[in-house]
């Protein structure tokens, strides 16, 4: 059906080859003597890359990995700009030194900096000096907070090699995916910039005559960020922008695994005019940020991270006298991708491929549970096992690896543990034989076979696939199923029926669907992310209701009347 619909359409070089009124002489004219002159060769309506937002934003710049000069002028950049082995200082106004601590790379365990980790006594003196610098910032126009933000998208452009830097040396990412973070953290800032100026500006609200009403936006106070690990740049600026944008003052604290880049982050900020009164920075593990979270002052928290820290967040902010609280929660879920007989199997693997097995597995939208439905499922399954046995696993700043590795040792002996207790499911295992670095934290790509969607209980944060197959007439079970674990992230759709995707999305409340396609890497502006039931609580990220959970509304009526009537209406013509 493909093929006709394809073959037979009036512009099909099939359709017109059997034409006997078109010459042969037309139909193979190069397409240069089409165009003509190199400016016609791009449609004047299509944007480029750069104004693809124009003119609310301007998009981040992308590296062509086909471009051979182009790959090496960026490891050249990035090996310049390698300056490992620094401290992490605390943030201005906060005069408390704390525990000093070593930071390990996860490609080979070596010290790459040190930290100054956050106590009870650093974390009182933060919130003090945030609550003190946030009435200057609030005070200050959308328009001036807009400004700093886009200008520290700029910067964080222009430092893309340094950043890049500490992304693999620090987080173990490959080059492909810190080019994207580099770029979906300047999307935050120019977004959140834009979204601030048009959502967070003063509104004329309609009423009777004889007086006005305007609805304004103020900032809630001092915004706990706590960000995690596995997108150490884009997550952590993302929430500080959102929570600045608003007229906030943040106190961040960045996951324990990577405290250099958020420090490089946070630098980076202040250069664009975000003053140090306004954001600072509190290293350190997860007491420090129950702490954070437990401090009387806190107007509001976002986080990223598991859905059994979410909810512990969410319970000490309920248990805490004072102003009511808000949490914004972004965390994880069981993935599916649904299969039927009528998708494309090549299609399918590469994007089972890029799904489950990009960045080692380390995404919240990562791909856990593929569901292929049975008629297919053997064809599909030795098509990915083949396609997951040419990946290179190995050292990320190679730009031919494909997977890095894991965070930690803690998170290696985890998925460890997990193979082990699933031994007699596991259909694939990653060639082990194949050398791999001799330090590190390294998982190789597993394919587990289970009976039932209901089996897989949580989520397996790493490079772990779990396949299950279902029947025709299966379908409701099996979103049954799906929407037993509680989770509601991404949900990723392969069929080419229009109504089975559209009753698939309906049943299900996953908060990013993906049809006939991989499904990570959502795009700001294009594909807000966040999930619901245990996976968020809303808004979505890098989406047009971002900035309005982080701020207070105060609506301003004055009696015009009283000061002698509505102008207005008084100087209106018949």
């Amino acid at each position: 059906m493909r093929r006709l619909l394809e073959n037979g359409a009036n512009s099909s070089f099939v359709s017109v080859a059997a034409d006997p009124a078109v010459p042969i002489a037309v139909i193979l004219k190069r397409p240069q003597d089409w165009i003509g002159k190199p400016e016609r060769a791009r449609h004047a309506h299509i944007p480029l890359p750069r104004d693809l937002f124009a003119p609310e934003w301007k998009n981040s710049s992308g590296v062509e990995f086909g471009d051979g000069e182009a790959i090496d002028a960026l490891l050249a950049e990035i090996k310049a700009a390698a300056r490992l082995g620094e401290a992490v200082p605390l943030i201005d106004g906060v005069a408390v030194k704390g525990r000093q601590r070593d930071v390990l790379s996860p490609i080979d365990g070596s010290v790459i900096g040190t930290v100054q980790e956050g106590d009870a006594a650093i974390v009182a003196a933060a919130m003090g000096a945030a609550q003190a610098g946030f009435a200057g910032w609030n005070a200050r126009p959308v328009v001036e907070r807009a400004a700093a933000l886009e200008r520290a998208g700029d910067l964080i452009e222009q430092n893309r090699a340094r950043l890049i830097a500490l992304l693999q040396n620090e987080g173990g990412k490959t080059l492909d995916d810190c080019v994207s973070e580099v770029r979906e953290a300047a999307d935050m800032c120019r977004y959140y910039a834009a979204e601030a100026r048009r959502a967070l500006v003063p509104r004329a609200l309609s009423g009777p005559t004889g007086e006005s009403n305007e609805l304004r936006y103020r900032g809630r106070g001092v915004f706990v960020c706590i960000s995690p690990w596995n997108f150490p740049l884009a997550i952590f600026t993302g929430q500080i922008a959102g929570a600045l944008a608003a007229g906030n003052s943040v106190v961040a604290k960045p996951a324990e695994q990577t405290p250099l880049v958020a420090a490089q982050a946070v630098k980076l900020l202040h250069e664009a005019g975000v003053p140090p009164t306004a954001l600072h920075l509190v290293p350190g593990d997860g007491q420090v940020g129950a702490m954070l979270a437990a401090e009387r002052t806190v107007a509001g928290i976002a986080f990223t991270g598991s859905i059994e820290v979410a909810c512990l967040i969410n319970r000490a902010l309920a248990g805490k006298d004072g102003p009511i609280s808000p949490l914004i929660a972004e965390t994880g879920g069981v993935n599916a991708m649904i299969v039927d007989t009528t998708a494309l199997p090549e299609q399918v693997s590469d994007d089972v491929i890029a799904s489950a097995f990009r960045s080692a597995g380390q995404r919240c939208s990562a791909l856990r549970l593929l569901c292929v439905q049975d008629d297919i499922a053997e064809r599909v399954l030795t098509m990915v096992e083949g396609a997951a046995r040419e990946l290179s696993v190995g050292d990320p700043r190679d730009p031919a690896t494909h997977v890095g590795p894991v965070i930690d040792a803690e998170a290696k002996g985890k998925l460890a543990r997990w193979i082990a207790d699933m031994h007699g499911d596991v259909r694939f295992r990653w060639d082990e034989e194949r050398p791999l670095p001799a330090q590190g934290t390294y998982v190789t790509p597993t394919i587990i076979a289970l009976d039932s969607a209901r089996e897989l209980k949580q989520e397996v944060f790493g490079p772990v696939l779990h396949v299950v197959r279902w029947r025709a007439g299966e379908l409701d079970a099996l979103l049954d199923d799906i929407a037993a674990s509680g989770t509601a992230l991404t949900l990723g759709i392969h069929s080419r029926i229009d109504a089975t995707v559209e009753y698939i999305a309906a049943r299900l409340p996953h908060g990013n669907i993906y049809v006939n396609r991989n499904m990570i890497g959502a795009v700001v502006g294009s594909q807000p992310f966040g999930g619901s039931g245990l996976s968020g609580t809303g808004p979505k990220a890098g989406g047009p209701h971002y900035l309005q959970r982080f701020a207070l509304e105060q609506v301003v009526t004055i009696n015009t009347a009283a000061a002698g009537g509505n102008a207005v209406l008084l100087s209106e013509e018949e």
